[in-house]
This record gives structure tokens, sequence and C-alpha cells, in this order.
């Protein structure tokens, strides 16, 4: 735990921090309940920030005239000027923030299949949006890890989202440092996660840090850090995985028998398969980084790019990448 950088993340207050859910419940998250110890969290109830009480009357997003509007449909009342305001204000003022755990289906925090409704009347259809403070860090975030505590029970969003926030934290000291050589040294330890997730950008990336056109230290960390956010975008291809582990396998595979490269490449193919989570080969092939003590692999974050004690293996598997 002590060699990561603790990430900043907001994760909406009603999350296991505050009974601040419009009936005056807390909902107890397990995922956030295990990540707190490891991250600085930044938390906030939207709609009591707008001066909406607890308990409180349900809130909705509605759109009428091409418009949506935070609507309270027993009271009659609106609040878009409100939200709209505060969540303009507070988010801008948001720095150094690695991600986002948002409740969903809040119609303030929810960032994405928001239920939206066609008018204000009682009787009526609806579409999918994004809450109003949720879709505005959307707005002003993007590329940040974004996710709802209902994703991150799938492995694979869970993962990439763990990735990403630890990553976004150990760049921070990087710009902090204000030095090439640091971000040299980033660049070299990240090399293989930044395979696993696209090799277009670890090229773009390398290209950056190697600044043949000598461009000022300020510039460089500003197109590295715009880069590496699209770098991590899309979660990475299970093929991306596999090429890199059988990367990493070309510095022992002459140090091992036949019946033990067999056992690693069938752990490939469950995983490919979708019977392994990708924690069972990467394990694996660590096993044998350590027991050659390859250096180079040793320090690649790829092997693990957030604290052990995060990585739990349920996976709902029913959510949509």
């Amino acid at each position: 735990m002590d060699k990561f950088t603790k990430p900043n993340v907001f994760i909406s207050k009603c999350l296991g921090f505050d009974s601040c859910r419009y009936n005056g419940q807390i909902i107890m998250d397990t995922f956030v309940e295990n990540l707190k110890p490891y991250v600085n969290t930044i938390t906030i109830c939207p709609e009591m920030s707008i001066g909406l009480g607890v308990p409180r009357d349900p809130i909705r997003v509605v759109i009428e005239s091409n418009e949506l509007k935070l609507y309270q449909p027993k009271t009659d009342r609106e609040f878009t000027e409100e939200m709209n305001a505060f969540s303009n204000s507070y988010l801008k003022a948001l720095q150094n923030v690695d991600g986002f755990i948002f409740k969903k289906g809040s119609p303030s925090c929810g960032y994405k299949n928001i239920k939206i409704y066609n008018g204000m009347s009682k009787v009526t259809g609806s579409v999918k949006g994004s809450g109003f403070f949720g879709g505005k860090a959307v707005e002003l975030f993007p590329y940040t890890a974004i996710e709802d505590e209902g994703r991150l029970y799938n492995y694979r969003i869970r993962d990439n989202f763990l990735t990403k926030i630890f990553i976004s934290a150990d760049f921070r000291k990087v710009k902090e440092s204000n030095s090439l050589g640091e971000l040299v040294k980033f660049h070299s330890r990240n090399k293989l996660l930044l395979m696993a997730n696209s090799q277009k950008y670890l090229k773009i990336l390398g290209k950056i840090v190697a600044n043949s056109e000598d461009k000022g230290i300020n510039l460089i960390l500003k197109e590295y850090e715009q880069n590496l956010k699209l770098a991590f975008k899309n979660i990475a291809r299970y093929t991306n995985n596999i090429n890199v582990l059988m990367h990493a396998m070309g510095y022992f595979s002459k140090n091992i028998t036949k019946k033990e490269t067999d056992f690693i490449l069938d752990s490939f193919e469950k995983y490919k398969i979708g019977k392994l989570t990708l924690n069972t080969p990467m394990t694996l092939v660590k096993s044998y980084i350590n027991r050659f003590n390859i250096t180079y692999l040793l320090e690649q974050t790829y092997f693990s790019p957030y604290p052990e004690e995060l990585i739990f293996l349920e996976d709902s598997g029913k959510v949509e990448l």
C-alpha cells in the first residue's frame, strides 16, 4: 500500500458517508468501503447542496421543449437553475481529482443511463441520459475515470477504473516534480501497461518523452497527460493482455519446461474464453518473473497497477462495457 500514491476520488456522499438519500437512507457499498483506506475521498450531495433537505420529495430529470429540467413532481417545483449553477461552480473549482464514483440512477449524480421523462405529466415515456451533476463532471473531466457503484461490480470495469485512478495519481507526482527525468522513469515503468491498453498511444507517448523538438518541460507534461488519458479511454482487449503476457514470457521461456509453458498458455486460453479473470494468468507469469528475478519486469506497473488488497475476482458479468 505504501508504494502507491493515494488517488483523489470524488464519491457521492450517500455511498457510505451520510444518510442523505431522498428517503433518509445511506447506501453501504462493499467496493467503496474497501476502497476508502487507499484513496483521499471527496464527498458531497448535490441535492443537499442546493438546499433540499433529508428526507425530501423525489426529483427527476425531464425534457420539455427540447430542454432538460430538474423537476420535483409532488411540489411542482423546478431546481434546474440551482443545480446547474452549483454543478458549474463546484466542479470547475475541483482540482487534482483522479476519479469519480457516482450513485447509480441518481437524477443529480448519475452520469449515464439516467431515466429522463418526456415532460412533467404523470403518465409519460422516458429516454436515457445523464444527471445534471454527473453529466457536467463528464463534460469537464473527459477521459477521467468515472463510474457508478453498480458498474463497478463488473470485474473488467472495476480493474480499468482502479488502474486509471492510480496511474493518474502517480502522474500527479511527476507533474509536481516538473522533471523530465521523472517523466522518463514514469514512462519506462508503465510501458507494458500502456502496451496493453493502446500500442498507438504507447508510441505517441514515447515520442513525447524523447522530445526530439526540445520542447519545454511544461509543454511536454501537458502533451503527455492529454495522451495518457486517451490511452486509457477504452478497456484493454483480451488480445492485448495476452500479447503483453506473451511478451513477458519471452524473458524466461527458455528457462522453463514445455509442461510449464503449456500450463501458462492454457491459462491464457481460459482467460480468452472467459473461464478465468486476467488476474490468474498475470499472477502465474509474475511468479516466474519473481523466480528468475527479472528486474525490468518486476518494475512494470502492469503486474501491480493498484494495491493487491483491492483485487476482487467477483464479477457481475451483466454490465455493458
